[in-house]
């Protein structure tokens, strides 16, 4: 009677999740038995089952990027292995492509491969037949599953639901709903408000690492991480789904008004044809401009005509009178603006009025004439701008036949020093 000849078994076993594996008896050694009693019925034929475990606990089917199915095929390919067992077919891999290539390395490698609950055996023509035939079903069935959990997904975040994701600063979860961080939430208002006032993302991450202020991930602050805050949906309490904007069901922490106003300033920042058109919400002089005759501020404004806006600093005091008595009253936004900006130039330009501010702030003068130079007044944005105006000017008061403007001690100091921090 000829000696039948030894063929070494391996084992193979997959989990697609975590749960559950610390427990005495789990679902990975469900199919360890079963395919060791498998293996027994053959004993007659020669199988052998190896000691080596090639298990994979919380590992998807949908690609062969697993350790033990790695440190299954290395020992193939070096001979040790002469036929794997597996409990079901899919536990090896639910994807077409995959299996093709597996068993193409099998063929090479002289390895067969048993489904033990699906009576596959590689050996045979018509295990390869049925092999082809359920690994198809088996990949349908993943990619079934694979588009319940996306329209599940796109259902619930129609309904507002939060369905997971990284959690927006000003939120923590709690039994699957989003909770407002008092603390956080704090910073996501300071954000918005501080938007509205100075128009600079960039600025506004500078105060906040200034201030020791980090992000939900415990980074530094920077422009592109502050225009994703005030492009955020979940702070209006809503929530975003592709290009439509549904209800969400966590508490808002920005009022509607204040995430309007934020939106219009960024709109009016983006690249437009029409640079001409100006935006309500820019207004520079803010708080600054003053009237002379009246000692009132001077407040922006706008009115239309023939569909058209246009924008122009009142006199608020003279704005409450029943008969007009203020001989400013109001000024052409545009003018006014230009007037100033153009004073600032000069006075940052000439040397003499520079030395005057360096002699009293320790500054160099030579590198403040050189630090606001051509190329400085075409690069900075309004929003830049907006915050320039803060740090120099005390008041600027206007006449109705001349401008006056006030410096602060220390002013050009503080830009300087924000500017080498850029």
């Amino acid at each position: 009677m000829p000696e039948v000849v030894k063929k070494r078994c391996a084992i193979y076993c997959r989990k697609s999740t975590d749960e559950n594996l610390d427990t005495d008896f789990n679902s990975l050694d469900a199919q360890r038995e079963a395919a060791e009693n498998y293996i027994a019925s053959q004993r007659a034929n020669g199988w052998v089952c190896l000691p080596e475990h090639y298990d994979d606990g919380g590992y998807s089917g949908g690609n062969v990027n697993r350790p033990a199915l790695q440190k299954l095929l290395s020992d193939c390919e070096s001979g040790l292995i002469d036929i794997i067992i597996t409990y079901r077919l899919d536990r090896l891999s639910r994807s077409i492509t995959d299996f093709a290539d597996l068993t193409k390395k099998f063929d090479e490698w002289g390895v067969q491969f048993v489904s033990v609950t699906q009576e596959i055996n590689t050996a045979t023509s018509a295990g390869r037949m049925m092999l082809n035939i359920l690994i198809t079903f088996a990949q349908y069935e993943r990619e079934v599953i694979t588009e319940r959990v996306r329209d599940k997904m796109a259902a619930s975040r129609k309904k507002g639901m939060w369905v997971g994701g990284s959690v927006p600063m000003g939120y923590k979860v709690e039994n699957k709903h989003l909770v407002v961080v008092p603390e956080e939430a704090d910073v996501i208002r300071k954000i918005f408000n501080r938007y509205v006032e100075i128009q600079s993302p960039k600025l506004i991450a500078m105060e906040l690492n200034a201030q020791g202020i980090k992000t939900k991930q415990g980074k530094t602050w920077d422009k592109a991480h502050v225009y994703r805050i005030l492009e955020n949906h979940t702070y209006i309490g809503e929530v975003k789904y592709k290009d439509a904007i549904c209800k969400g069901e966590q508490e808002a922490i920005i009022p509607q008004d204040l995430w309007n106003r934020a939106k219009a300033i960024r709109e009016s920042a983006a690249p437009c044809p029409d640079r001409s058109r100006r935006q309500e919400t820019i207004a520079p002089l803010k708080n600054i401009l003053r009237c002379g005759h009246c000692g009132g501020a001077m407040m922006p404004t706008y009115t239309t005509k023939g569909g058209r806006r246009y924008y122009y600093y009142l006199c608020c005091k003279d704005d409450k009178r029943a008969v007009s008595e203020c001989p400013v009253r109001q000024i052409p936004a545009g003018d006014i603006e230009e007037l100033v900006k153009k004073y600032i130039r000069k006075m940052l330009g000439d040397i003499s009025l520079v030395m005057q501010f360096a002699e009293k702030s320790g500054m160099n003068p030579v590198e403040v004439v050189e630090c606001f130079r051509e190329d400085f007044w075409k690069e900075i944005t309004p929003g830049e701008y907006n915050r320039m105006l803060t740090l120099l000017i005390e008041k600027a008061v206007v006449w109705n036949d001349r401008l006056e403007i006030e410096f602060k001690t220390g002013g050009v100091k503080s830009l300087m020093e924000e500017l080498k921090n850029d």
